[in-house]
């Protein structure tokens, strides 16, 4: 038997619930991974509370980045065996699990060196803040504005944007500047004013704005300092990019999900993190039993790091 965890319903994270089912067999193009690590994402809770719709199918996806040792092969599969470290780029159903059933086609090699709940990071995370700093052009002698530097997407996108060359202003809670600051930017502190405080930083204004974040301050701060809306984007405020004419990145409404883009990112990031170039600051990790308070935490906001499951 295998312990799953999946939403019962619409509504907030108490509709998560642990039950147990029949441990799934691979198929045909198809590994069953013993789960190591699942990573914590917005978009999970987002399905279930209603937020995307309420057609029952939502239901059905959460937890879809994982990391986790091959224990089963199916028929077809080459390339890979028992007892092999990977990264599952996507996890169909519920990756908050102790087994899942992936396709091969869907795995990265998993580097010894790189810690189970950072490998649990990067389909998601990786991938995002990749083609966040992708879609803006971000290159050297830029000045990026990030909104939400200490947040898991964020957090790359400020070293992402670094290693390329620019400077990084980024936003965060003054608990957080530290952290912000030794990830490579120069912490400014969100709420009213925001513009203001970013224009004593850059009186010149910015070259491009990434909005981690969300919120109607980031978004009015981007457009007052970003001459070029090409150049701005967000993976939260789908609605404001409608109306303003920027980027947005994901699923919501009007958002690129960019999975080729997405897809090479998780690549290119998978060394550097081995290596030590990148880093994905981990603000806490929850057993199986509390990923409803791990939910809750990522709905609450204001999260400094990544949040990861550990079966």
């Amino acid at each position: 038997m295998t312990r799953v965890v999946a939403p019962q319903g619409f509504g907030g994270p108490e509709q998560l619930a642990l039950t147990e089912i029949q441990t799934p067999q691979p198929g045909q193009g198809q590994v069953r991974l013993a789960v190591r690590a699942v990573g914590v994402n917005p978009y999970d809770w987002k399905l279930y509370s209603g937020a995307v719709g309420r057609d029952p199918a939502l239901l059905g996806t959460t937890g879809m980045e994982a990391a986790g040792v091959i224990d089963a092969v199916g028929e077809g599969v080459t390339g890979w065996s028992v007892g092999d470290e990977v990264i599952a780029e996507s996890v169909p159903g519920s990756g908050y699990a102790d087994a899942v059933v992936v396709p091969a086609a869907a795995l990265i090699a998993k580097p010894g060196s790189l810690p189970w709940e950072v490998a649990a990071s990067v389909p998601v995370a990786g991938g995002t803040a990749y083609q966040a700093v992708e879609v803006v052009g971000v290159g050297p002698g830029d000045t990026v504005l990030v909104h939400g530097g200490a947040g898991g997407v964020g957090s790359l996108v400020v070293q992402l944007a670094r290693l390329r060359g620019a400077r990084v202003i980024a936003t965060a809670s003054p608990a957080n500047h530290d952290a912000v600051h030794t990830l490579g930017a120069e912490p400014v502190a969100y709420g009213a004013g925001l513009e203001q405080r970013v224009r004593e930083l850059a009186p010149d204004g910015v070259d491009a704005a990434i909005d981690t974040a969300g919120g109607a301050e980031a978004t009015a701060t981007s457009l007052a300092l970003v001459a070029d809306r090409s150049r701005i984007t967000t993976i939260v405020d789908f609605g404001g990019a409608q109306e303003h004419g920027f980027k947005a990145l994901g699923f919501g409404p009007g958002g690129d999900p960019g999975p080729a883009v997405r897809a090479r990112g998780r690549r290119e990031i998978v060394p550097l993190l081995a290596d030590g170039s990148l880093q994905i600051p981990i603000g806490r990790t929850y057993p199986l039993t509390e990923t409803a308070a791990a939910h809750a935490d990522s709905q609450a906001g204001r999260v400094r790091g990544k949040l990861v499951v550990i079966p």
